[in-house]
C-alpha cells in the first residue's frame, strides 16, 4: 500500500472555505481518478497556527503504479486547480510513503 501524503498550510482568510472546499470538491474529483481507495484528511495538532492551520491528507494507492499514473495523467491539472483557486494563500509539500506493517 501506497500513501500519497500532501500537508498543507492554510490562511486564516480562507480556511473554512478551504475545509470545505476539499471535502466537497477537491478529494471526491481527486478519488475519482480511481487511483486511490481511500483518503483521510486530518488537522495537525500542536504547531503554530499563527498564520493558519496546517492539514494532512493522505491518499491510499493499492500499487506504486497507480500512484504513477496518477502523477502522469491526473496531477498536474489538479495541482493547477488548486493554485488557481487558493493563489497564494497556501503552502504544501508533498511525500510518498509505503505501509510496512
Amino acid at each position: 500500500m501506497i500513501i500519497y501524503n500532501v500537508t498543507i498550510k492554510v490562511d486564516w482568510s480562507i480556511a473554512e472555505d478551504w475545509e470545505k472546499w476539499m471535502k466537497e470538491e477537491y478529494i471526491p474529483e481527486l478519488l475519482e481518478t480511481g487511483c486511490f481507495d481511500k483518503h483521510q484528511l486530518v488537522r495537525l495538532l500542536q504547531v503554530d497556527e499563527t498564520e493558519g492551520p496546517t492539514y494532512a491528507t493522505q491518499y491510499y494507492a493499492p500499487t506504486l503504479t497507480k500512484y504513477d499514473h496518477y502523477l502522469q495523467y491526473y496531477a498536474p491539472a489538479l495541482r493547477k486547480k488548486v493554485t488557481e483557486k487558493w493563489g497564494q494563500k497556501y503552502v504544501d509539500f508533498r511525500t510518498l510513503m509505503q505501509v510496512v506493517e
